[in-house]
C-alpha cells in the first residue's frame, strides 16, 4: 500500500478526531504533524490524544523527546518517513494529521532538508539579539542574507528566524535555496478542514478555557519543578509562555488566558497560509456540515485505486 491520507487545517476544527474515525474504518494508525506533541511532560497545552485515544489506534511521533532536547524538521521528516514506510510495509493506511505546515509539507512535497547542525553559540547571540530588539533585529538581518526566507517566516518566530540564520551561515548558501523538493514515493490524498473564522476563534476559546480546567497551570508548574525554564523552545509555546509569565507575577491569570486565546487567533489566521482554500490539492469540508460519509467514501474511492 504506498497511499497516505493527510488531514490539515486549522486548530480546533476536529483533525484528531477525524484522523481517528479513519484510522478505525481503514485499518489505519496516525502519523503526527504537530510541532508541540513531539515533547514529553507536555501534554494540556499541546493538545495531545488522551490514553482512551491513544489505545485505540497506533500514534506515531507524540512523546518522543524531552522539553530540553533540540529537534529540527530535518529529524522529524526522516523519523515521519520512517514511521510512513514501516506502516506501509505492513499494510496499513498512514493518516498524517497536524496543524503544523512547514511539518506537513516537507512531508507531503519530500522537502530535501539540509543537515546543519545546531550551533549554540551562535544561537545564544541571537537570542541576546532577540531580548533587546524582539524579532525585529533578526528578521532585518536575514532580510539581508535571504530576503525569500524572510518574507515566509513571521518576524515575531524567533526560533524560525535564528535556524534560517544558522542554515545560511554553516551551509553557505540561501536557507531558502537549500529547500529542493523531491516527490515521496507513496500517493496523498489531503483532507482539508474548516469553517467560517468565528466559529473558529469560538471553539479556539472554548479549547483555551478547557485547557485551564484541566490544569494547564499545574502542568507548567511541574515542568518548572523538574527543571524545565522558560528560556527553552519548547516552553514558548502558545500557553506555556503565557502561563510562566503568570507564575513569574507579570500577568493576571485572566490576562494571561485572554494573550493565550488572541495568540490562537493569530495562530489560525498564520495556518491558513500554510493551508490556502484556494489550493486545489486539499479537499475542503465545513466541520459545520454533515462530512464524515463523503470523507469515508472519497478514502475508500482513494485507497483502492
Amino acid at each position: 500500500m504506498n497511499r497516505l491520507v493527510a488531514i490539515v487545517g486549522p486548530t480546533a476544527t476536529g483533525k484528531s478526531r477525524l484522523a481517528l474515525y479513519l484510522a478505525q474504518q481503514f485499518q489505519g494508525e496516525i502519523v503526527s504533524a504537530d510541532s508541540r506533541q513531539v515533547y514529553r511532560h507536555m501534554d494540556i497545552g499541546t493538545a495531545k490524544p488522551g490514553r482512551q485515544e491513544l489505545s485505540r489506534v497506533p500514534h506515531h511521533l507524540i512523546d518522543i523527546i524531552n522539553p530540553d532536547e533540540d529537534f529540527s524538521l530535518a529529524q522529524y521528516q526522516r523519523l515521519a518517513y520512517q514511521a510512513i514506510n514501516d506502516i506501509q510495509q505492513r499494510q496499513k493506511l498512514p493518516v498524517l494529521v497536524g496543524g503544523s505546515g512547514l511539518y506537513v509539507w516537507a512531508v507531503l512535497e519530500g522537502w530535501q532538508i539540509p543537515e546543519v547542525a545546531s550551533d549554540p553559540e551562535f544561537r545564544r547571540l541571537l537570542e541576546e539579539k532577540a531580548v533587546s530588539g524582539g524579532g525585529e533585529e533578526l528578521y532585518q538581518e536575514l532580510m539581508k542574507v535571504d530576503p525569500v526566507a524572510a518574507q515566509s517566516i513571521d518576524r515575531r518566530n524567533v526560533r524560525r528566524l535564528i535556524r534560517a540564520l544558522e542554515v545560511s551561515r554553516y551551509a553557505e548558501a540561501p536557507f531558502s535555496r537549500l529547500h529542493s523538493k523531491e516527490a515521496p514515493p507513496f500517493d496523498s490524498l489531503i483532507i482539508g478542514l474548516t469553517t467560517e473564522r468565528a466559529e473558529l476563534y469560538r471553539r479556539t476559546d472554548s479549547r483555551v478555557d478547557r485547557m485551564i480546567g484541566q490544569g494547564l497551570v499545574e502542568e507548567v508548574k511541574k515542568l518548572l519543578d523538574t527543571g524545565y525554564g522558560f528560556d527553552l523552545p519548547a516552553m514558548s509555546g502558545i500557553g506555556y509562555k503565557q502561563i510562566g509569565m503568570f507564575l513569574k507575577g507579570e500577568l493576571g491569570l485572566d490576562s494571561a488566558v485572554r494573550q493565550i486565546k488572541t495568540e490562537t487567533h493569530r495562530l489560525v489566521r498564520r495556518q491558513y497560509n500554510w493551508f490556502r482554500l484556494t489550493d486545489k490539492r486539499i479537499h475542503w469540508f465545513d466541520i459545520q456540515e454533515e462530512m464524515e460519509a463523503e470523507i469515508k467514501a472519497q478514502v475508500a474511492g482513494f485507497i483502492s485505486t
